[in-house]
């Protein structure tokens, strides 16, 4: 062939390739070259993407120890990582706590509610933590006393300490909680803090049972001991005897206040996450518990109460007075609460 040159010696020949072929080589080995510079120019990257993420998750569980990183991490804010001064989480220091408060008024079931939430294997509420006055004062005193809440440092018989999953307590709209909406809506919010509205639609029925609560504070009726709620239906027919008498000359007015407060409620801590629920909805829907176990990113659980309704039936039945009652709601918006 022309192109190929051919020297002969004595006992060697020698070949010499074709310039062309020369270059076709060169090009692959650049080739090649440029690809491999690129792949580990690529793995480079990625490991330095790696080691920046791991430096801020290591900054994370400095604030989160122990987070299992196959929790939903989407809701941060609602996961808090409580160290109590009295006590020691132990092994259960990893293990997320939310934040919680029932916001409602007396005799609007939340007892019951209380003791079902209770039932929870990891749930912690504490009742009135607000009644007395000194933790209402102002401000400062109420701030300190959610704290000592929320941190683990408040002690009930439904304390489960250690290995709580929810924490939180129920707050009467009249003690303390209307007088500084935006002081506890911004540390509701600051903390995560999940709100549960429980109203009750049927206030006519609210006031027969805080005129029925009132008079046992003074006749105490079981064995001469007050009680708010009961765990027979005997103990519940026993008070139910009482009947009281509806004061027909401010009735109308303190049906629509009490539906004010809790609507100025509503309206006060409508920036909160929350939900609202009806003492009504959960008597006839148990399922509803099942929302607010959903809300609180529980996991779900069959909930009781040994607590006993006491007023059954009709309001005809309870109200001494039902016919004056009957005929002074009659044309009005409540002309269907029985």
């Amino acid at each position: 062939m022309a192109e190929t040159m051919v020297s002969f010696t004595k006992d060697v020949v020698i070949i010499k390739p074709p310039k062309r072929s020369a270059v076709v080589l060169r090009l692959i080995v650049f080739t090649f070259s440029m690809v491999f510079g690129v792949y580990v120019c690529s793995i480079c990257f990625k490991q330095i993407n790696i080691q920046t993420n791991n430096m801020f998750l290591d900054d994370e569980v400095i604030e989160r120890p122990c987070c299992n990183a196959r929790v939903d991490r989407s809701p941060i804010p609602l996961l808090h990582y409580p160290k109590p001064k009295t006590f020691d989480r132990l092994e259960c220091a990893g293990n997320a706590v939310r934040l919680f408060a029932i916001l409602s008024m007396q005799r609007s079931g939340s007892g019951w509610f209380e003791t079902l939430l209770n039932s929870h294997v990891n749930v912690s509420s504490h009742g009135e933590i607000f009644r007395p006055k000194n933790r209402r004062d102002n401000i400062s005193s109420i701030v300190n006393t959610l704290d000592r809440v929320y941190n683990l440092d408040w002690f009930t018989s439904s304390s489960k300490n250690e290995c709580s999953a929810a924490i939180g307590f129920k707050w009467m709209l009249n003690q303390g909680l209307m007088e500084h909406p935006k002081e506890i809506t911004d540390y509701f919010n600051d903390n995560g803090v999940s709100v549960i509205f429980l109203l009750r639609r049927n206030m006519l029925r609210r006031l027969v049972s805080m005129l029925a609560n009132s008079y046992d504070k003074g006749a105490k009726v079981l064995n001469g001991v007050h009680v708010s709620h009961v765990h027979s239906h005997e103990e519940a027919s026993a008070l139910s005897k009482y009947k009281p008498t509806i004061n027909i000359s401010s009735l109308t007015l303190d049906l629509r206040e009490m539906e004010a407060t809790a609507m100025k409620a509503l309206e006060y801590f409508n920036s909160t996450r929350h939900m609202i629920l009806y003492y009504e909805d959960l008597i006839k829907n148990p399922s509803k518990l099942t929302e607010v176990q959903d809300f609180l990113k529980l996991p779900r659980m069959k909930l009781t109460s040994q607590q006993v309704k006491i007023h059954k039936g009709s309001l005809s039945e309870h109200i001494k007075n039902w016919g004056d009652v009957n005929k002074t709601l009659y044309g009005t918006t409540y002309e269907k609460l029985h």
